[in-house]
């Protein structure tokens, strides 16, 4: 039973690391994939709304020169940083050692399994076909939750026999 933001970040990694960004590059991407996902579904649902003072407040923020790399269907802002490649949170580079932490505490014990049958999924298919599809293959495993406010933050089972049947036979 788990959230679905670490299932997001994990496989947003695993995609990242695919199409060749290196782990910590992909760990970064990764984890702003799932901010920004949950932050649209946030804004869809009420949750979040953007205040005139917040506006003001991120237009202040200096930036220093972005790129935009495309994950899972997502625009992830990323810097050029000298350890490499890290998406953006507000004007911070996504720190990868902090998403590993995070990705332990949500999945424990089972990481090690989750990772692998999602690294043998995105492995089964050429780094393109991976690009155009891996949102889809997500939304067929992500683990079910009630709609609406009532699922934010609910959790749901990650069925890992979904995730393997995905895989193309060989």
């Amino acid at each position: 039973m788990i959230n679905r933001a670490p299932v997001l970040t994990l496989w947003a990694a695993i995609v990242a690391e695919r199409l060749g960004f290196d782990r910590e590059e992909a760990l970064s991407l990764g984890k702003a994939v799932a901010g920004l996902t949950a932050q649209s579904k946030g804004r869809r649902l009420g949750i979040f709304a953007p205040t005139p003072e917040a506006l003001k407040e991120a237009r202040k923020q200096k930036r220093a020169k972005e790129l935009w790399i495309e994950i899972l269907g997502r625009h992830v802002p990323a810097i050029n940083t000298p350890d490499g490649i890290r998406a953006v949170n507000k004007t911070k580079p996504v720190d990868p050692g902090g998403v590993e932490r995070y990705l332990e505490g949500k999945f424990g014990e089972a990481l090690p399994v989750v990772r692998e049958a999602m690294r043998a999924l995105a492995t089964a298919f050429k780094p393109e076909q991976l690009a155009q599809e891996a949102f889809g293959f997500y939304e067929q495993f992500r683990p079910g939750i009630p709609e609406g406010v009532g699922g934010w933050g609910a959790k749901g089972e990650l069925d890992l026999n979904r995730v393997r049947a995905l895989a193309p036979k060989k």
